[in-house]
C-alpha cells in the first residue's frame, strides 16, 4: 500500500528515508510559508550492540560545552572521580593480595596468611562500599546535568521564534527535549564512570604486569590484541545486520501506523489484502535479519570466552615454565590470570561505550543547536497605556523565504471599533497579515503602526496585552474550566470569569457539567466538542478585554448551527473593539464595516457586502460559488 501511496504522492511532495526515517518536503503551503519536515517514529538510544551509531558534526566543540554543565555540578563530580579512583585501586590490588596468599599457602606461612586474607576482606568490602558510593553520585550527576540543561532547553523553547517553530516539527523539538538529553544522563549515568575507570585499570594494570613479568606481560598481549581485532571484526559485522535490522523494523513500524491511521481510506477501497501481503513481507524479510542479528549477537560471547580461554591456557602454560625456571612464583601466575582478564574486559567495554558517547555527543549537539537559535525580537520599550485601536498597514512587502513573497504594497487602515474582514482563497495572504501585526515575524518593508506608533518601537509584551486571537485551531490546556478561561488573564475574579462565559454563550453546559467550572479537562478538552471548545476560547478572550480582536476562521470547523451560536458570543466580543476577521464561510462577514479581498498577496478590492456584490468582481465570484453554486 505504502509503494501505491508514494507514487501518488501530489506535487511538491517527496519521500527520503530508508524505512526507519521518512521525511516529507512539503514545498507548496499555506501563504506561502516555510518548509516543514515531518520525522515519524522515535530515535533509538544508546548502548545497543551494533545499532547505527548516530555521529556529532562537532564532537570537541560539543563537549567543551557540555564540560561546562560538569562545572556547575563540581560538587557531585568530584567525589565521583575520587569514588571511581578507589574502586580501580581496590580492583587492581586484589589480585595480588589473592597471589601472595596463594604464595603463604605453598610456603607454610599462616600468620602471614591471615593477615592477607583479612587485608583481603577489608579491601572487597571498601570496594563494595565505593562502587555503592560510584553508583548513587552518578546518578545524582546526571540527573543534576539533565535538570540543568531542560531547564536551559525549555527556557530557551519558550523565548524562540515563531519562524523556527514554524520551520520544524513539534516531534522533532520534543524529541530534543526528551531523547536527546536523555541519552547524555544514561552516559553520565551507566558510562562515565567506567570509561574512567577502565583507562585507570588498563594503565595500572599493565604496569603491575611489568613490575612482575615482563616476558610474560608481553606474551599477554598478544592474545589481548587478537580479542581486540576480533571485537573489532565482530562489530563492523553486526553493526551492518543491526543497522538493517533497525531499517526494516522501521519501515514495519510506519507500515503498521500508515494502517492504523489510513484504516478507513484502506477499508473503504478494499485494500485489506494488499496491507496484509505487504506487511507478511517485511514481517517475513524482518524475521530474517533478526534471526542472523540474534545468532551473531549470541555468539559474541562464546567466541569471547573462547579466547579468553586461549589466554588462560597460554599464561598458564608459559607462567609455569617461568615458575620452574624460578622467574616467577605460582601466586603471581595466578595473580596474572586475573591481571589479564581484567586487561581485556576494559577494552571491550570502552569499545562497546564508544558507541553510547557519541550518540550522546550527538543528542547534546542537537540540544545546543536548538540552544544556539535566536530568541524571538523583543526590540522596542513604548508602553501603550490608552490603546485605541487604530491599526495602519503601509506597504507592507513580505516573504516567509527568499523569492517566495507573499504580501505585495499590503495598505490598510483599520479605525478604532471597525470591524474589518479579510478574504480570499487559500495562500492569498490572510494569516500573514495577522502574523505580521501579531510581530510573530518581521515585515521585509513598509511599516505597520497601531494608533500611530511603529509597532517595532512597541514593546512586544505590550503590543500582544493589547490584541487576543481566537484561532480555527482551539487550544485548551489539561487544566480546570476556570483555569482555561483565565489564561489569558490570571487575576481575574470569579464575577468577570462567570461574565466572559456568559457572553460567550458557553454557561450553558459549563452549567450542566458535574463540576462546573471546577471540571478537569483531560486531554486539553477531548471530551468537548468543537463547538464547545471554540466557545471557551472567546470567553477567554472576552476576559482579556483586548482593544484589538483576530478572529482566525473561528467557525469554520462546526455546524451552521454552533455557528450561530459562536457568531452571537463574537457579536459580543467584537463590541467596542477594533476586529479583524478571517474568514471562508462569507456568511459570517455580512455585516463587515469593511471586507478586503485578497487575491495572490494583492488587495484587490475593498467595500461592504452589497458594494462589492454590485462590482460583480472577486468577491462575487467568491459569494456565488459558495451560496449559488456557480464553478468560477
Amino acid at each position: 500500500m505504502s509503494n501505491e501511496f508514494e507514487k501518488k504522492l501530489p506535487v511538491g511532495f517527496e519521500k527520503k528515508g530508508d524505512g526507519q526515517s521518512v521525511k516529507y518536503n512539503v514545498s507548496d503551503k499555506k501563504d506561502g510559508a516555510p518548509t516543514v519536515n515531518f520525522r515519524p517514529g522515535g530515535r533509538r538510544g544508546p548502548g545497543a550492540m551494533g545499532a547505527a551509531v548516530e555521529k556529532p558534526m562537532n564532537a570537541k566543540g560539543t563537549l567543551k560545552r557540555l564540560l561546562k554543565y560538569f562545572g556547575k555540578a563540581k560538587m557531585l563530580l568530584y567525589p565521583l572521580m575520587i569514588a571511581v579512583v578507589l574502586v580501580t585501586l581496590a580492583a587492581l590490588f586484589t589480585p595480588s593480595l589473592q597471589g601472595d596468599a596463594i604464595d603463604y599457602i605453598k610456603d607454610g606461612k599462616w600468620s602471614a596468611l591471615y593477615t592477607c586474607v583479612i587485608v583481603l576482606g577489608v579491601v572487597y568490602g571498601l570496594n563494595v562500599l565505593f562502587s555503592l558510593a560510584q553508583s548513587l553520585l552518578a546518578a545524582r550527576l546526571s540527573q543534576s546535568i539533565v535538570k540543568l540543561m531542560r531547564h536551559d532547553l525549555f527556557k530557551k523553547i519558550d523565548n524562540l521564534s515563531i519562524k523556527y517553530l514554524d520551520t520544524h516539527s513539534n516531534g522533532d523539538i520534543m524529541s530534543r527535549m526528551t531523547n536527546d538529553v536523555e541519552n547524555v544522563s544514561n552516559t553520565v549515568s551507566q558510562s562515565l564512570g567506567s570509561l574512567i575507570s577502565g583507562v585507570l585499570t588498563v594503565i595500572g594494570t599493565v604496569v603491575i604486569m611489568f613490575c612482575y613479568c615482563w616476558q610474560l606481560t608481553l606474551i599477554t598481549m598478544l592474545t589481548v590484541i587478537l580479542t581486540i581485532i576480533v571485537t573489532g571484526q565482530m562489530s563492523k559485522i553486526m553493526r551492518k545486520v543491526y543497522r538493517k535490522r533497525s531499517q526494516m523494523l522501521g519501515r514495519l513500524n510506519g507500515h503498521s501506523e500508515e494502517m492504523i491511521t489510513g484504516y478507513k481510506s484502506i477499508v473503504a477501497y478494499n485494500k485489506q489484502g494488499d496491507v496484509i501481503d505487504e506487511f507478511n513481507r517485511t514481517s517475513d524479510e524482518l524475521t530474517k535479519v533478526s534471526i542472523k542479528a540474534e545468532i551473531l549477537g549470541g555468539s559474541m560471547g562464546p567466541i569471547m570466552n573462547c579466547i579468553s580461554n586461549i589466554s588462560f591456557v597460554i599464561v598458564s602454560a608459559f607462567g609455569g615454565y617461568f615458575a620452574y625456571k624460578n622467574m616467577i612464583s605460582i601466586g603471581a601466575i595466578s595473580a596474572f590470570i586475573i591481571y589479564a582478564k581484567q586487561f581485556s574486559r576494559p577494552i571491550n567495554e570502552i569499545a562497546m561505550l564508544y558507541g553510547s558517547l557519541q550518540t550522546a555527543v550527538a543528542g547534546a549537539e542537537r540540544v545546543f543547536a536548538l540552544m544556539d537559535q535566536p530568541n524571538e525580537d523583543n526590540s522596542g520599550d513604548i508602553l501603550m497605556e490608552d490603546v485605541k485601536g487604530e491599526v495602519s498597514f503601509r506597504n507592507v512587502n513580505f516573504s516567509y523565504v527568499p523569492e517566495k513573497q507573499v504580501l505585495y504594497d499590503f495598505t490598510l487602515d483599520v479605525k478604532p471599533g471597525q470591524k474589518i474582514a479579510l478574504v480570499g482563497a487559500t495562500g492569498s495572504g490572510k494569516t500573514t497579515v495577522v502574523n505580521l501585526l501579531m510581530r510573530f515575524y518581521p515585515v521585509d518593508s513598509g511599516e505597520i503602526l497601531v494608533d500611530g506608533v511603529n509597532i517595532r518601537d512597541i514593546k512586544r509584551d505590550e503590543l500582544r496585552k493589547n490584541i487576543a486571537i481566537v484561532l480555527q485551531d482551539t487550544v485548551l490546556f489539561s487544566d480546570t474550566i476556570e483555569n482555561n478561561i483565565k489564561y489569558a488573564n490570571p487575576d481575574a475574579s470569579d464575577e468577570k470569569m462567570i461574565y466572559a462565559a456568559d457572553m460567550s454563550n458557553s454557561d450553558y453546559f459549563i452549567e450542566r457539567l458535574p463540576q462546573k467550572y471546577k471540571t478537569y479537562l483531560k486531554q486539553a478538552g477531548a471530551g468537548l466538542s468543537q463547538g464547545q471548545r471554540q466557545l471557551l476560547a472567546i470567553a477567554r478572550a472576552i476576559l482579556a478585554d483586548p482593544k484589538i480582536l483576530i478572529l482566525d476562521e473561528a467557525t469554520s470547523s462546526v455546524d451552521t448551527r454552533t455557528e450561530k451560536r459562536i457568531q452571537d458570543a463574537m457579536v459580543n466580543l467584537m463590541k467596542n473593539r477594533t476586529s479583524l476577521i478571517i474568514a471562508h464561510r462569507l456568511s459570517t462577514i455580512r455585516d463587515a464595516d469593511v471586507i478586503v479581498v485578497l487575491d495572490k498577496g494583492r488587495i484587490v478590492e475593498k467595500g461592504n457586502h452589497d458594494e462589492l456584490l454590485e462590482r460583480k468582481g472577486k468577491y462575487y465570484d467568491l459569494y456565488m460559488t459558495q451560496f449559488a453554486g456557480n464553478q468560477i
